[in-house]
């Protein structure tokens, strides 16, 4: 069964001991090949985050280079796809906040996108050493967070949040543009 088959079938929830088998099965990917935007979806584990990021409109990430890298990208109600400062979404309450609140203040994102947006790059693309396999992983500027990828295909990415202050991985896939 290929990679892109086993991803379906874990689709939209399986356990997370699923989830690790799968990252653990697939391939390194290197940063040069996450160059540019990607749009993203959850895979659901029982995390604390789950559905939360579909909840708030997130979109996905973009990649302009190693040293350039937007990882947050969300779509405001009426369409428009726009970079947010990590800083300014309180990560750290994230999964104690109920999704239904969040669902509800999605609408307010087209309000709050002078506030929430950057123009600035908030992360970067290194290799790092994850699980065994040296792969491609996003740092984030200023929150304890890296993001750590395999490849599923040449379109896709199973992603990884390793994030200092909740103790289990949170996972999520990037289709590229």
């Amino acid at each position: 069964m290929t990679a892109t088959a086993q991803l379906a079938a874990l689709e939209p929830a399986c356990t997370r001991a699923a989830a690790l088998a799968l990252f653990d099965s697939l391939p390194a990917v290197s940063p040069a090949e996450l160059t540019g935007r990607w749009h993203g979806r959850e895979l659901a584990t029982g995390h604390g985050l789950d559905g939360l990021l579909a909840a708030s409109g997130w979109y996905g990430k973009q990649f302009d280079g190693v040293d350039s890298v937007h990882p947050l990208l969300f779509r405001a109600p009426a369409g428009e796809i726009f970079a947010v400062d990590p800083k300014r979404v309180p990560l750290g309450i994230a999964d104690k906040v109920p999704h239904t609140l969040v669902r509800r203040g999605r609408g307010l994102l087209g309000v709050l996108k002078p506030a929430l947006r950057t123009r600035d790059y908030r992360a970067r693309l290194r290799s790092v050493e994850h699980r065994g396999v040296v792969t491609a992983a996003m740092v984030y500027d200023h929150l304890a967070i890296i993001d750590v990828f395999r490849r599923v295909d040449e379109d896709t990415v199973f992603g990884l949040m390793d994030f200092r202050d909740l103790p289990d991985p949170y996972f999520f896939v990037l289709g590229r543009d």
